[in-house]
């Protein structure tokens, strides 16, 4: 017996990071989730499964139009004529709650109730699933208290969306330990909300996140996919991972510590990319986060020329392999040449001009001033430029200690290398 356990599909939700870019693949990324989506019925109809879970957030939040349903229920049709059944539970971004726009399912479609916990029996296979929908999108209840004991003999597959003790990157919703799922008896726990894929056992209980089905950011990066669980009896056979994602987001560290000039950094990102298409066991396309580190003496000037080096590392990618190869973001994570201990050591206006800039974070009336003055500025700088210079969604957002702190190492780093040829600081 095969069934396919897939979670966090977000049908429709947009892929984020890559409409700055004029030539950034638009249809594809408007349409990723179902792509995903549409591939994985497509495998669970060529696989022949019993069945298929889904562990909430089929959706992602309210509908913008009846679109999105019929979608899902074209792809549930397909199910239906394949003879597979859906096991379907509701999560937080399409709780009950949140649902303004509903169709009728196909009656292959059956649906855990948010009211009650549900059991769906599948006598011929000897299989019971159990669970229950948010009936509210922020459910902090812990679910898992209200789910029945295993039924003796028959393989238990229990369907939760949960956070499973907390995790820092999603909220903790219907929270339960994995002590309180293993002391139910059940085979394999179907879950959903935590967007990375995780498998471990607990005895002789699986506690199963597939993951997303497709990532949208590059937070989400590297495969994803659904499970496809095979048993035999009571008992979990084997557990292989489906990757169903069209597109994937991938992050290249550019190490440029040696670099001795702008076009020697960019030379640089060009022969990590070539390396990183290289690498690629997988025709996907890829949305890439560059980052630049390493201990620099152009830390300062890389800076001051962001918006040059995104340009120049899109052209990039552009040139090496413009099908497959897009630039979500440049960020640079440099470090000056001189450290901070350095500098104190001296005996000068750096020193001194470090140590009042290591206080100014804790300058209620500086920060003010300073951000009357930012906001000032802010106001007369087109969007563009604004929007080239991430530091200042610090202002934006009256983060201005935090903005004072960023850009301390770079302005000291600056001073200090002015001073060294011979100019005033």
């Amino acid at each position: 017996m095969r069934f396919i356990h897939t979670a966090d599909i977000h049908l429709d939700s947009p892929l984020t990071g890559l409409s700055a870019y004029d030539d950034a693949p638009v249809q594809q990324l408007r349409t990723a989730t179902r792509d995903a989506f549409d591939g994985l019925v497509t495998e669970a109809i060529r696989a022949e499964v019993d069945f298929m879970v889904i562990a909430g957030d089929l959706y992602d939040g309210n509908w913008k139009d009846f679109n999105t349903g019929i979608f899902f229920v074209r792809q549930m049709g397909r199910l239906r004529q394949a003879g597979v059944p859906v096991y379907l539970l509701f999560g937080n971004h399409d709780a009950e709650s949140e649902m303004t726009r509903r169709l009728v399912l196909p009656d292959n479609v059956h649906c855990f109730s948010a009211n009650r916990t549900s059991t769906f029996e599948l006598p011929e296979l000897q299989v019971a699933l159990h669970g229950r929908s948010f009936k509210h999108a922020a459910t902090t209840e812990n679910l898992a208290v209200f789910y029945p004991p295993g039924r003796p003999g028959w393989l238990n597959i229990g369907v939760l969306h949960t956070a499973l003790g907390g995790h820092a990157a999603h909220a903790n919703y219907a929270p339960c330990t994995a002590a309180e799922l293993q002391a139910l008896g059940y085979q394999y726990w179907a879950l959903g909300h935590v967007h990375e894929h995780r498998v471990e056992r607990v005895g002789g209980t699986v506690l199963a996140f597939p993951g997303n089905l497709q990532g949208r950011h590059a937070r989400e990066p590297g495969p994803r996919g659904a499970l496809l669980v095979t048993a035999a009896g009571s008992e979990i056979q084997s557990i292989e991972r489906l990757h169903t994602d069209v597109l994937r987001w991938d992050l290249v560290n550019v190490d440029v510590g040696g670099a001795s000039s702008i076009t020697s950094v960019v030379r640089a990102v060009g022969d990590a990319l070539e390396r990183h298409l290289h690498s690629l066991d997988d025709p996907l396309p890829r949305a890439l986060r560059v980052q630049l580190t390493g201990q620099t003496r152009l830390h300062g000037e890389l800076f001051g020329a962001a918006a040059r080096l995104r340009a120049e590392v899109v052209a990039q990618a552009a040139s090496i392999a413009p099908e497959r190869l897009w630039i979500e973001k440049l960020r640079i994570e440099t470090t000056p040449l001189t450290s901070a201990a350095t500098l104190a050591d001296r005996a000068d206006a750096i020193a001194e001009l470090q140590a009042a800039l290591l206080g100014a974070p804790d300058d209620a009336g500086l920060l003010q001033a300073l951000e009357d003055e930012l906001m000032q500025v802010l106001a007369k700088v087109p969007r563009s430029v604004a929007d080239a210079v991430p530091q200042l969604d610090l202002v934006r957002n009256g983060q201005v200690a935090a903005l004072v702190r960023a850009v301390t190492p770079t302005l000291l780093d600056h001073v200090a290398g002015t001073q060294g040829a011979g100019e005033r600081p």
